[in-house]
């Protein structure tokens, strides 16, 4: 005969697997990094391809969901029409640096193409961002295509919603934004963020860095509840409501 305690522990299994999931047992969720940028931006150019290259070599980029959103300090007209800061060019490489990230979305297919066209920008020659396609082995006509068929400037629209609906408003670019928190001035010290608050193993590159953020922390807002003492008391509860 079955156990009458069977649908009710059925019942329960969902949030017992929640229960779980917020505890150490379950794999830790990578970081949220969103980069606001524009393409022929110097800072942009020089943060990308000196800095924020470097997260795939050293396994930072293990941990991180890294999102790149081009549009930076552009402006959209009544009529829709994109004004960028540094030109017409500028408004077509955030085009087609959007149609590559649509394209590839995995962060590690699009990133190199991304940091190609950004090394030619810092040589001053982007013109040649074509020869990008060669050096990282996308295919080049899907994206001309994009680019060519207006979907390019649809997805420079979006991208201009989501950057002028940052809160606070971005103030220049490179804006990186880390689980959610703006860095501000303090965005050369992004893998530091991407450290402190991953919580999980932490690859050899986060030592140093992530204790230098953690003490901070601690000292100006330590006083929050750990997430993983929340789950076991969420559990402890069901138990002895249900008479586990």
């Amino acid at each position: 005969m079955a156990s009458p305690r069977l649908p009710l522990l059925l019942r329960l299994a969902p949030l017992v697997l929640l229960c779980l999931c917020l505890s150490p047992v379950c794999a830790a969720g990578r970081v949220p990094v969103s980069v606001y940028y524009e393409t022929l931006c110097p800072f942009c150019s020089a943060f990308v391809v000196n800095d924020l290259a470097r997260i795939f070599h050293d396994g930072v980029s293990s941990i991180a969901d890294l999102r790149l959103v081009p549009f930076g300090n552009g402006r959209v007209s009544a009529d829709g029409s994109i004004t960028c800061q540094h030109g017409e060019g500028e408004c077509q490489l955030n085009a087609i640096e959007a149609c590559v990230i649509r394209l590839w979305p995995n962060a590690e297919q699009h990133f190199p193409f991304v940091q190609c066209v950004e090394h030619l920008a810092l040589t001053r020659k982007w013109d040649a961002w074509q020869s990008c396609f060669q050096e990282t082995g996308l295919a080049s006509q899907p994206v001309i295509d994009c680019y060519n068929s207006g979907y390019g400037r649809q997805l420079e629209l979006q991208n201009a919603a989501e950057t002028n609906a940052l809160q606070p408003p971005h103030q220049f670019v490179p804006w990186v934004v880390v689980n959610g928190k703006p860095l501000g001035e303090d965005y050369m010290n992004f893998e530091a963020y991407i450290c402190s608050v991953y919580d999980g193993k932490l690859p050899e590159a986060c030592k140093g860095k992530h204790l230098a953020i953690a003490q901070h922390t601690r000292a100006s807002g330590g006083d929050k509840r750990n997430p993983h003492e929340v789950a076991v008391a969420l559990a402890i509860g069901i138990a002895l409501w249900f008479g586990l």
